[in-house]
């Protein structure tokens, strides 16, 4: 059975357009990577935990911060090339990413060691190729409700 993860996807309009809060993970591995592995804050949960609560909890952990109080648009699934399954729900929140305080790894290390606020545009070129449909998604929503 295929890994599952469930996360949030923080977005905000600025004058320049639409923004996503995007995170790079921790460790020495990833130190000096950037294109394509960037994530939306997000974990696994069992399939006995409701996936919106899990990605609430997900969000806490990596980044300190309380999940946003919403309201969550489902952005439904989505397969990375992994294997593992991915649901998200966008919420529109801000987050002062000099505020980040992750969870450690088993190693030592934050699970995100930064987060951005970024662009449509460089969230394609730095999230996991998989997730860009999360974008994709979110925008069909803004577009036509205008949020």
């Amino acid at each position: 059975m295929p890994k599952r993860s469930a996360g949030l996807l923080l977005w905000r309009r600025t004058a320049s357009g639409i923004q996503v809060l995007i995170g790079h993970p921790g460790g020495p591995f990833f130190k000096k990577k950037d294109a394509g592995i960037w994530s939306i804050p997000k974990g696994e949960y069992e399939l006995t935990e409701e996936p919106i609560e899990a990605a609430k909890r997900e969000f806490a952990e990596e980044t300190g911060a309380a999940p946003p109080e919403g309201p969550y648009l489902p952005l439904g699934e989505i397969t990375q090339r992994s294997g593992k399954i991915v649901v998200a729900w966008a919420v529109r929140a801000d987050f002062d990413p000099a505020k980040l305080s992750s969870n450690l790894t088993q190693q030592g290390w934050p699970e995100v060691d930064r987060v951005e606020w970024v662009s449509i545009e460089k969230a394609r070129e730095r999230l996991i190729p998989g997730q860009a449909e999360f974008l994709d998604r979110l925008l069909l929503h803004v577009e036509v409700t205008d949020v």
